[in-house]
């Protein structure tokens, strides 16, 4: 019973991941910076988790890049730049 609940929450987990990266690219297309690029952050750092949960290397890497590559953005264009 306990590994299907844990199941439950990790599926759970990777629709709201899902949904977030959906609003986060919707708020990029419209320009919305940086709202946009700290959602999408949120939705890979979700899914990281996720694939960390999954030992999924692939997914591991695509996350890791993603929340890496928007992070490092935000700090050149509010710190740095």
């Amino acid at each position: 019973m306990q590994h299907l609940l844990v199941n439950y929450h990790i599926k759970l987990l990777k629709w709201i991941a899902t949904g977030v990266l959906i609003v986060g690219t919707a708020v990029n297309s419209l320009g919305i910076y940086p709202l946009g690029a700290l959602i999408l952050i949120l939705g890979s750092f979700l899914w990281l988790f996720v694939s960390i949960i999954w030992r999924e290397a692939a997914l591991i890497v695509t996350n890791t890049v993603l929340v890496s590559v928007a992070a490092g953005g935000l700090i050149y264009a509010y710190w740095l730049a």
